[in-house]
């Protein structure tokens, strides 16, 4: 990705131009992929010097791990100031606002559940776990379950699991095509409201709230 041209240099403060890096670095990995994508290539369209990157991430792993990160990790904008109306609803927007971070970023986004399903890189499974427990976090609060005690092990992870078949159902959308987006959002907004409404209360019903939570 030799002889890019250096975009000319803005004074920004340093959250801005610390989040302009992870945008450039965010686009040109999902485009072109982790090995080929150079510190020099990212500081170039970003218009910044290579030490600067350097500064805030320490190594183009360390850029990269941030990258994935911030791709997995549901953003608190996902569910922030939702209306004070029921889960459904609440749900349905999450989702939608979820739907627009993923096409937005559609090619880091299979790059990142891609390293997922290799599963040999213990720094990339801290991540991912980190993620899962963070979108668990959210779909409960648009839920209006986050405060719920009773079987919150087994709801936790029935949430969990749900996060697979979000990924598997992704790929449908955007590299198999046979979803369209409106078909993905129904899909996972109905499968969640499935789960908190008939599968969990099942699941309390037949003792399974009592088990131990995991350490």
């Amino acid at each position: 990705m030799g002889g890019r041209r250096q975009t000319q240099r803005r004074r920004m403060e340093p959250d801005a131009r610390r989040a302009e890096i992870l945008g450039v670095a965010r686009r040109l990995f999902g485009a072109n992929g982790y090995a080929t994508v150079s510190t020099s290539d990212i500081a170039a369209e970003a218009g910044v010097a290579r030490a600067l990157i350097n500064h805030y991430f320490g190594s183009k792993r360390r850029l990269y791990l941030e990258v994935v990160r911030q791709m997995m990790v549901v953003p608190a904008s996902v569910s922030r100031n939702l209306p004070p109306t029921g889960p459904e609803e609440r749900l349905s927007i999450c989702v939608d606002r979820w739907l627009d971070v993923v096409e937005r970023n559609r090619e880091m986004w299979l790059s990142a559940i891609g390293l997922e399903a290799l599963g040999n890189d213990p720094e990339i499974d801290r991540i991912m776990l980190e993620a899962d427990e963070i979108a668990t976090d959210r779909i409960l609060e648009a839920a209006l379950m986050a405060d719920v005690t009773e079987g919150r092990t087994q709801l936790r992870a029935m949430i969990r699991a749900h996060s697979a078949m979000l990924k598997a159902a992704s790929r449908e959308w955007l590299v198999r095509g046979t979803l369209s987006r409106s078909d993905l959002h129904v899909i996972l907004t109905r499968t969640v409201l499935h789960l908190l409404n008939t599968v969990y209360p099942a699941i309390r019903a037949a003792g399974g709230g009592s088990a131990p939570p995991t350490p």
